[in-house]
């Protein structure tokens, strides 16, 4: 049977219609390929930037270890302070111990005193009298003793005679013995009265130089006070003189007694004075937290005066080093590392870390003695940060 052409047309048309069923269709499986592709794709950069976070170096501040010869000091920086000179003996105040006015002073200020040099004088005219009345009635009593004795002497002829009973002789005898015991009293007091007189005039108890002058001539001066007011002269020791400072408790195992320092005072900054640590306080200011230190200086002039600013340079201490020992390897403290009981440290080699366990025998001024594990000149790593084996690093040297 033959086919017409419009048959065949219509067949051809009808064989390239699209069914709305398979338009549905279709789109669906182009979606599911263009996912993958994107999953894929995200899965590519992602791991590219993980390996590139990977292998980027990590940052770090690095130090060296230094080899020093046997009998060498570690390297180390000293500690410096603001502080004040003070002498040795504080301040000798000296003030009066009978009451009096004023007549004059000896001494002006700044000017040197020895041991027992007069410095003040009281009026003594009261205390001239009192000693003089003193005397006087330790002559009376003399002679009262004079007289009971010479009594008890008749009146123990008369008691062998049998004409003077034992109650009366009793008598006698007590008379005497009351009569010494009012010579006794009256030289006591006596010898008070010349102690009183001595004390109006005031002498220096020490050698030293006049600080201040604190009351005027004509004033009344009496022993004790309120805070002190009884003082009337103020001294100190400038041969014996120090500087004194307030030192951080964080610092305190840079600082010990004997050791060297250097004084420069704020009004002479270009002298420079040894001294020696010589005090360190017994307590620590609990609200600075802060211990006073004492050094004294060595050869002191008369530029130094006492209450002057200066700043105290306490110089590094020194480990003690055996001059028979073997060369030490010194590393800073801060590249020292501890895990589960082992001590190591972080090398840099070709830019990577690598962990080296260590053996650490002492540490003083920032800086940790090694005896095993590294023999001088490595490449530490001294930032406090988190490192893995073989880890890249960018250095950088502290």
């Amino acid at each position: 049977m033959s086919t017409s052409p419009d048959e065949k047309l219509q067949s051809e048309l009808q064989a390239l219609r699209i069914d709305a069923g398979e338009r549905t269709r279709k789109p669906k499986r182009g979606s599911a390929r263009i996912w993958i592709a994107v999953a894929a794709a995200v899965l590519l950069v992602g791991g590219g930037l993980w390996m590139r976070t990977t292998m980027r170096a990590e940052s770090v501040e690095v130090g060296y270890a230094k080899l020093s010869q046997p009998g060498a000091a570690s390297p180390a920086g000293g500690l410096s302070g603001s502080g004040y000179v003070v002498t040795g003996d504080r301040y000798v105040s000296v003030g009066v111990r009978v009451p009096g006015r004023i007549e004059k002073y000896f001494i002006e200020e700044g000017q040197s005193v020895v041991r027992n040099d007069p410095l003040v004088q009281l009026d003594d005219r009261d205390y001239r009298a009192a000693l003089r009345s003193a005397d006087a009635a330790v002559s009376v009593a003399r002679a009262n003793l004079a007289l009971a004795e010479a009594e008890m002497r008749r009146g123990d002829a008369l008691r062998a005679g049998k004409v003077l009973s034992g109650q009366e002789f009793d008598v006698l005898e007590n008379k005497v013995a009351v009569a010494r015991a009012t010579v006794a009293q009256l030289e006591a007091q006596l010898e008070q009265t010349q102690v009183n007189l001595e004390y109006t005039t005031l002498r220096a108890p020490t050698d030293g130089v006049v600080l201040a002058k604190l009351k005027e001539v004509g004033e009344i001066a009496v022993p004790g006070g309120f805070a002190g007011s009884g003082d009337l002269v103020r001294l100190a020791n400038l041969t014996d003189m120090r500087a004194e400072v307030d030192v951080n408790e964080a610092d305190l195992n840079r600082v010990k007694l004997g050791g060297s320092a250097v004084v420069a005072p704020d009004a002479y900054p270009d002298a420079k004075y040894e001294a020696r640590v010589v005090k360190l306080y017994p307590q620590v200011n609990r609200q600075k937290g802060t211990l006073r230190v004492e050094v004294q200086i060595t050869d002191p002039d008369e530029r130094l005066l006492p209450d002057m600013s200066a700043r105290v340079t306490f110089r590094a201490n020194e480990p003690d080093v055996d001059q028979d020992a073997a060369p030490s390897v010194w590393i800073p403290a801060s590249a020292v590392r501890s895990e589960s009981g082992k001590t190591f440290v972080w090398r840099v080699v070709d830019g990577h870390a690598t962990r080296v366990a260590i053996e650490v025998s002492g540490r003083a001024d920032g800086r940790a003695r090694v005896t095993d594990g590294l023999g001088g000149g490595e490449e530490l790593v001294t930032s406090a940060i988190e490192l893995h084996d073989g880890q890249a690093v960018s250095a950088t040297e502290r």
